[in-house]
């Protein structure tokens, strides 16, 4: 990603720089604040100095109800800049939740991310800081300068003690980001590896405790943990240290400071009352500074988290709003579709070209890894790495908003994927839920009268990813939510794998119904008993079309290949893809 320039900030910088009156608000406050900070020296100062010597109960008290107005006014202020941060934090996940959001499922569509989770996680930590004490520090550096100045006023000595630890302070800041960036960073990154394979092996616990398969993957996740331990140990350590080298230093500082202001007492050059005065003013001075060291590994995970969002809502900007297609009709092309994967030397399609008219039902058969899977999620457009063209009604489908297009497309996947929630919600795809479209959606899948017998029919929990329903039952609801609505293109990954025959029967007659609604079917599948809905067929073999058009040509021609192809090699078909006629 190309990095923006000053006058070209990206989207997250441009919606922080809109929050700057926030920012120049919580400025104004931390001023009147840390100028107030000014009132317990100067009160310890009048006290030492001049009440005790004038014995002025009257004097005392008038001073004493100025300090505490001045402390009121200060805590105020310290309330109020707390505030306008906390609120700006919930605007800031409002403004950006949703961009978030889309992004990070674009992304892990992509398989460049590791999902949702990550990238909200990422702004939860940025707006954690931005409304945490951290924050407070910056805003509290620039008027350390003040105090200072003070301290030179009181004596010249005590102003340069001041400036000396300053400068010790900022060293083992520096050296502190020098020393603990990468240790945290790695740390972090092998953190989230090691989350994400046990996360990975948890959605599969079934398999794991049924074949005894969970003290055998138990040492790869020891290794990757064990790692991830020794990372995480060697970066606190670090931070540990530097804690304590920043902790010696402000000890030090603070008796020092006392102990050179008790020796311009002696001498004459500095009263008691500037002696504790002064003492209590370098703290204040140099406390910005001691905040940032112990929370600069908080600032370094939210500018880590900063970049990565920065480049996610780069590489995955907003849709135009504005943009607005006519309504698809269904006709789709693949040009040279070429579709490949991370850690494959070929690909797994290798040129894909077909046009299949509106209204047309398409049956895709080939052997198992032929690319058929593949092929389903390149024509809906959720294939990451896909060149070529795939084309809806003349338009490229990655080139429509999702939210726009998703009515006007069903997908059936092969490996079924419902979500907790109601079976309506299910059918519904989560939105507002139409009792007459999600009846008949059922109706069409063959569902309603299975559902009628549920507890609560419709509004059946199915639990958490469908858990609470059979095989077969999570592939009917899955394909009443593919005809939900009135999707123009309709693409079902073998939607009979765990139908029975009253099942399939129910499946040819959604098919059938879709084909009379002139909606263009896309179905894969392994079983002949199918084809009789078809009018085309696309078989491929190897990433490559083996045979396309017309159901009939289609098979005339197998039929033809494997008769011809049968004396030469001794058995029916010579190897090639053997279909039966339906």
């Amino acid at each position: 990603m190309k990095n923006p320039s000053f006058f070209e900030r990206s989207e997250l910088t441009q919606v922080l720089w809109s929050f700057r009156r926030e920012f120049f608000m919580v400025g104004i406050f931390s001023m009147v604040a840390n100028v107030l900070m000014l009132a317990p020296t100067l009160y310890m100062l009048q006290v030492y100095d001049r009440v005790l010597m004038s014995r002025s109960e009257l004097t005392l008290v008038a001073m004493s109800l100025v300090t505490l107005f001045f402390f009121g006014v200060m805590a105020f202020s310290e309330w109020m800049r707390s505030r306008v941060l906390v609120r700006s934090g919930v605007r800031l996940d409002t403004a950006l939740g949703t961009r978030v959001f889309n992004a990070s499922f674009e992304s892990y569509l992509s398989q460049s991310s590791t999902g949702p989770a990550r990238a909200f996680g990422d702004l939860i930590q940025i707006r954690q800081f931005l409304t945490g004490n951290g924050i407070f520090a910056f805003f509290d550096a620039p008027w350390a300068p003040i105090y200072i100045a003070v301290l030179f006023f009181l004596h010249p000595m005590l102003g340069w003690l001041s400036i000396f630890f300053a400068c010790v302070q900022l060293a083992l800041a520096w050296f502190g980001h020098r020393h603990t960036v990468a240790p945290a960073e790695a740390a972090g990154k092998a953190a989230a590896e090691s989350g994400a394979y046990l996360q990975s092996k948890l959605r599969n616990a079934e398999v794991l405790e049924s074949m005894g398969m969970v003290h055998n993957l138990r040492p790869h996740w020891q290794d990757r943990h064990e790692g991830t331990l020794a990372l995480q140990s060697a970066s606190q350590s670090l931070a540990h240290r530097i804690t304590a080298w920043s902790k010696f230093i402000r000890y030090s500082q603070q008796s020092l400071a006392l102990g050179a202001g008790a020796l311009l007492v002696i001498d004459g050059q500095l009263s008691p009352g500037g002696m504790i005065a002064s003492n209590v003013l370098m703290t204040r001075a140099l406390s910005p500074i001691d905040m940032m060291v112990s929370t600069w590994r908080a600032f370094i995970g939210a500018r880590s988290a900063f970049e990565r969002l920065e480049i996610l809502l780069g590489n995955y900007p907003a849709r135009d709003p504005a943009l607005s297609r006519v309504a698809p009709q269904g006709a789709l092309a693949l040009r040279n579709v070429v579709a490949s994967a991370p850690g494959r030397s070929t690909p797994i399609l290798k040129g894909i070209s077909t046009a299949v008219q509106a209204g047309t039902v398409t049956v895709v058969l080939g052997p198992s890894g032929s690319g058929k899977s593949t092929l389903a999620r390149a024509m809906v457009g959720i294939w990451p790495d896909v060149t070529g063209e795939v084309l809806l009604d003349g338009l490229p489908i990655d080139g429509w908003d999702r939210t726009e297009l998703g009515p006007y497309l069903g997908y059936l996947p092969q490996d079924i994927e419902l979500f907790e929630g109601t079976i309506a919600e299910n059918i519904a795809r989560f939105g507002e839920v139409h009792s007459d479209k999600v009846i008949a959606a059922a109706r069409s899948a063959g569902l309603h009268e299975m559902i009628l017998r549920f507890p609560k029919g419709y509004d059946t929990p199915i639990g958490e990813a469908g858990g609470l329903l059979s095989g077969g039952q999570r592939q009917r609801v899955g394909l009443a939510r593919a005809v939900y609505g009135d999707p123009v293109l309709v693409v079902l990954d073998e939607p009979n794998a765990n139908l029975d025959d009253v099942g399939e029967q129910a499946l040819v007659r959604t098919v059938q119904g879709l084909k009379a609604a002139g909606k263009t079917v896309f179905l894969i599948t392994h079983r002949p008993g199918i084809l009789a809905v078809a009018d085309r067929l696309l078989i491929l073999r190897d990433g490559l079309v083996q045979a396309d058009g017309p159901r009939d040509e289609v098979l005339a021609a197998l039929r033809a290949a494997q008769a011809a192809a049968a004396p030469a090699a001794g058995q029916p078909g010579g190897g090639a893809l053997t279909v039966q006629p339906a």
